[in-house]
């Protein structure tokens, strides 16, 4: 047999047994905030027509996409991003409504990363988007809808950046960058290179007031505070809207008692090109790349016909998760499954008794044991795979229970 065919490709992996069980009951858990706030479960396929991703809507490179084609000869891939997907289903499903839309969602997305650097290719998101709100009361709802959602799971340190590309953008026209020399500014901005910027600003001859609010970018980070800095440094009366918008956020997540989680960044510039209001990421120890990613996209749902401005988030469950291990944050979930091992004769027995398990909604193996093993090994077998208890009945008619979890056992005469 060859050898890939043992193993998943690089950038996949799989997951099972108590991982699993504890992914699943963290997806769970970050569900129920979601649900709580009102938002209804959608579920959008997990590979589209090319055009739902390219490069006009604002999502990654097209080299970074998976693309097949289907027997017409369409060009597919593989959804990199839910958000777009959303948008073209609130565009041709909801296209008459005009109050908002509360949507919901947990599914895996795909990137060809270009430099994998241990980067899985394969992650699971849940995010939720609000349609058709284009309020500060909207974009405060889903900053605490996110810290709620990392309050339920156990994070205490967590902190979530915020910022704003109508500031941003100020400056570029201030400084009247064109989309070349935005792409270069903001990569470096990236990569927090501010000497660099002020290198690059000074060779394509931008003005001395513009390299100045460019320059100090890197302190506009920090609680809110920094918002007043920022008023004096906007250039014109777009970028001070912004910062005013940020205040009044602020103001409503006090009223949810999160603000303390909030720490603002005006130098953020956003993953995704389709972004055009606030934007925010959230960030804990343990992982290092954030554990939640999103923004306003008033314009998104404009390329799928329906204008309707937008707000959403996705959280990043397989860095959530590698952050709750390294912090020892246990992710708590039932050992739901009993396993009925039985003799060979017991067979009637063990069926009735897993019949009586089921219609009572308990989860049940039937295992019929091997002569050549013992109890001892059923019994790991159990702790192994994450069953909670263990019944096993002999050729007699004894039964022993056992208790997975404590190791507890108890012998029941049950001669009939």
């Amino acid at each position: 047999m060859e050898q890939r065919l043992l193993h998943t490709p690089e950038g996949v992996r799989d997951i099972y047994s108590g991982e699993y069980a504890r992914k699943k009951a963290l997806l769970q858990k970050l569900h129920r905030v979601v649900e709580g706030y009102g938002y209804c479960d959608i579920e959008t396929p997990t590979f589209e027509y090319f055009d739902v991703f390219r490069k006009e809507i604002g999502t990654i490179p097209s080299k970074d996409l998976y693309k097949f084609f289907d027997k017409e000869g369409n060009t597919l891939v593989l959804r990199p991003d839910i958000t777009p997907s959303i948008a073209r289903v609130a565009a041709t499903l909801f296209g008459e409504e005009d109050l908002p839309i509360r949507l919901c969602y947990t599914g895996n997305t795909f990137i060809n990363h270009s430099n994998n650097q241990g980067r899985l290719r394969e992650v699971t998101q849940m995010g939720a988007e609000l349609i058709g709100d284009d309020s500060v009361e909207a974009d405060a709802e889903m900053l605490a809808m996110v810290i709620e959602s990392m309050q339920a799971i156990g994070l205490k340190e967590f902190q979530l950046s915020v910022g704003h590309l109508g500031f941003f953008q100020s400056l570029i026209e201030d400084a009247a960058l064109d989309e070349e020399a935005r792409e270069r500014v903001v990569e470096l901005i990236n990569n927090r290179n501010y000497f660099g910027v002020e290198e690059y600003l000074d060779s394509i001859m931008v003005k001395r007031s513009s390299k100045e609010a460019f320059a100090a970018l890197g302190n506009l980070v920090g609680g809110v505070e920094v918002l007043a800095k920022a008023k004096n440094i906007a250039p014109n009366s777009s970028g001070i809207m912004a910062v005013k918008r940020l205040e009044k956020i602020y103001d409503i997540l006090a009223l949810y008692g999160v603000e303390k989680f909030v720490t603002f960044d005006l130098s953020m510039t956003g993953n995704y090109g389709y972004y055009t209001g606030i934007i925010f990421r959230g960030y804990t120890f343990g992982t290092g790349d954030a554990v939640v990613k999103g923004g306003r996209y008033d314009h998104l749902l404009e390329k799928f016909g329906k204008t309707s401005a937008s707000i959403g988030f996705a959280i990043v469950i397989d860095e959530l998760m590698n952050a709750l291990i390294r912090q020892k944050i246990r992710i708590v979930y039932t050992r739901k499954n009993a396993i009925i091992l039985y003799d060979e004769s017991r067979a009637r027995d063990a069926i009735r008794l897993a019949k009586d398990f089921r219609a009572k909604a308990k989860n049940t193996e039937l295992i019929k044991k091997s002569p050549e093993k013992g109890l001892e090994d059923y019994i790991r077998f159990g702790k192994e795979y994450y069953a909670g208890s263990l019944v096993y009945i002999k050729k007699s008619g004894e039964i022993t229970m056992v208790n997975l979890v404590t190791g507890e056992q108890k012998e029941v005469n049950n001669n009939k």
